[in-house]
């Protein structure tokens, strides 16, 4: 062997470069504070390996991006894996990345002559930085494309040339193919490259100038290996245990639901490390002028600036004191603000509502997604989609818009904001079911806002009566002795079989009984609803024909002309009729049905 090994230092030379890589002179001895240079090497390398890995799956366009992602992560074994460890690395570089910078100021590490390579360090500060916005976007999914198009409209706000460098950013007018194509250029191409090049440079400064000792030395001297090479393979351990658990906690890394540029996402933010930015735009109202100008260039760029220019005045100590209280004071308000943005989203009751209902939908849309994916598989044209004709993610949408202005669904919109408008007409959630009939026939919850409280039936302008369904309630349900109460929950299992609901074909079918009293007890051997109404065939009068009620076909035909001698004819109050004044398409209005009904499921 080492005749082998003689021949290949000949050709080569490689004992020389391992001589100079493992045998660097450190004053003082091996310390734990110069394992952060060693770390963010290791995560950086890390980072290339899964990258290359996921790159082997990624497809970077518009229609294929998410899908890629969605297969990496749940069909290729251990994509995952390969995925949670690069989500977390980039995470985990970060706070390296300061810890290695404060390192430097303090040790005074960044003074002559070793000013080149800590501008060299901000620059690779600011490419991992650059890589970790680059990649945020690559999934496709509503997170990174919100996020990112509010990170890139700030330059819009740069004068004179925002405008156009947004435009060269975002690859056109708008978001899209091209914009996920550039990204992906600069992420795995241009970035990484300029990434390697600084890294090289970076090490052959620091070899040339050679490690600055923090005074007092309390140790001889020593070389590089073996003690120091000990150190930081222990805490490169410890960094990649730590990416592990969060990998295993987080089971890898969130995939929202598919971008859908027509769909804006509430949720959207940064990365936690440029919460402290986004939060810095909320205070432009503290600032002079009216635009966004402070917070996305003037005191970012101030910041740079300051950073630059520290080594040039860093020879006096009183400015070395000072650049390390400014880099303090500096790391208080990242802190400080990053909290704020934090509180404002989870405990703030002017902001938080929105936001908290905005990720709890975005957790339902990415889990429907998934699951139709996996049911259905994806169709050519993408997965987004499966969510556009998917009446669990849409049916809230639908009824938030036009729904809700009235209507309640549990309380709140549909998607989990409070009503903006008072409630008058009736709680939808569970239309159809004997639940819902049974709230509806109570004499004490139907006068209330949550049910009729707010209509005409109830409260019907001056010179005209109550509606007669409300008197019936009031005046003689309220009188109903123990039969007459069972007869009236017979007819409302009954008159829940009418709907034919998903959630409760296994109970009509076991309460045959039941539904066969009901029906008798809604005709005139009965309670004789068919008074006012009609009912397989039986009565007549004003009130809506129960036929049917609560099907799918009766609730897409209210939906769509509530006017109808079917339902309420002239004695309509107030709901639009929705497909006849074409306010929603056909398609739409058989998705908020499904949903309401539950036939999703």
């Amino acid at each position: 062997m080492k005749g082998l090994f003689d021949w290949l230092d000949h050709r080569t030379g490689y004992r020389g470069l391992v001589h100079a890589a493992l045998y660097e002179h450190i004053p003082g001895g091996a310390r734990w504070r110069y394992i952060w240079g060693s770390t963010l090497t290791f995560a950086i390398v890390v980072q290339f390996i899964t990258g290359v890995f996921m790159w082997m799956a990624y497809s970077p366009s518009a229609q294929t991006a998410w899908e890629s992602v969605f297969f990496l992560q749940h069909h290729i074994p251990g994509g995952w894996i390969v995925r949670g460890i690069h989500h977390w690395m980039a995470q985990m570089m970060v706070p390296l990345l300061v810890l290695h910078l404060m390192q430097v100021v303090i040790d005074g590490a960044y003074k002559a002559p070793r000013e080149m390579n800590y501008w060299f360090g901000l620059a690779l500060m600011g490419i991992v930085l650059a890589m970790s916005l680059t990649g945020y976007l690559l999934p496709w999914d509503q997170k990174g494309f919100w996020a990112t198009k509010v990170a890139t409209n700030l330059l819009a706000s740069i004068p004179y040339i925002g405008p156009s460098l947004q435009k060269i950013v975002v690859g056109g007018p708008d978001y899209g193919h091209q914009t996920l194509t550039r990204f992906f250029a600069l992420h795995a191409g241009v970035l990484p490259a300029l990434l390697i090049a600084l890294i090289v440079g970076h090490i052959y400064l620091f070899r040339r100038h050679g490690i600055t000792a923090k005074e007092p030395k309390r140790r001889p001297d020593a070389k590089f290996w073996p003690d120091q090479v000990l150190k930081d393979g222990i805490a490169c351990f410890a960094v990649m245990a730590a990416v592990l658990v969060l990998v295993w906690w987080k089971k890898g890394a969130e995939l929202t639901s598919p971008a859908d540029p027509g769909d804006s996402y509430a949720a959207a933010r940064p990365d936690w490390y440029f919460m402290s930015l986004f939060q810095l735009l909320k205070f432009q109202e503290y600032f002079p002028g009216k635009d966004l100008i402070w917070g996305s260039v003037i005191i970012p760029s101030a910041i740079v600036i300051f950073l630059l220019i520290m080594p040039l005045w860093s020879r006096w100590k009183f400015m070395h004191r000072f650049n390390l209280a400014a880099l303090w004071c500096g790391l208080g308000a990242f802190c400080y603000l990053t909290f704020i943005a934090y509180w404002h989203d989870l405990k703030d009751p002017k902001f938080s509502p929105a936001y908290i209902a905005a990720v709890k939908r975005a957790h339902i849309d990415a889990e429907r997604t998934k699951e139709l994916a996996t049911r259905h598989g994806i169709p050519p044209i993408g997965a987004l989609e499966l969510l556009r004709e998917d009446p669990a993610t849409q049916g809230p949408k639908i009824f938030a818009t036009k729904c809700s202005s009235c209507h309640s669904y549990d309380g709140h919109d549909g998607l989990g904001l409070p009503l903006q408008d008072k409630q008058t007409a009736a709680e939808l959630k569970g239309w159809g079911s004997r639940e819902w009939l049974r709230a509806f026939m109570d004499p004490q919850q139907l006068v209330t806002e949550r049910w009729w409280g707010g209509t005409a039936f109830v409260h019907p302008p001056a010179g005209k009566k109550q509606g007669k369904m409300v008197e019936y309630v009031v005046d003689e349900v309220s009188k109903f002795d123990a039969a007459m109460k069972q007869q009236l929950d017979d007819a409302n299992v009954a008159l829940s079989a009418e709907a034919q609901l998903p959630a409760q074909r296994e109970a009509d079918a076991h309460d045959t009984t039941h539904i066969e009293a009901g029906r008798i007890a809604i005709s005139e051997k009965g309670l004789n609803c068919v008074d006012c109404h009609t009912f397989r065939g039986e009565g007549g009068g004003t009130g809506p024909d129960l036929t049917g009620w609560g099907s799918r076909e009766w609730t897409i035909g209210i939906i769509k002309n509530p006017a109808h001698k079917r339902f309420y004819d002239r004695r309509n109050d107030r709901m639009p009729a929705y497909g006849e004044r074409q306010e929603l398409t056909d398609k739409q209005i058989e998705l908020v049905t499904d949903w309401l009904r539950g036939d999703w499921r």
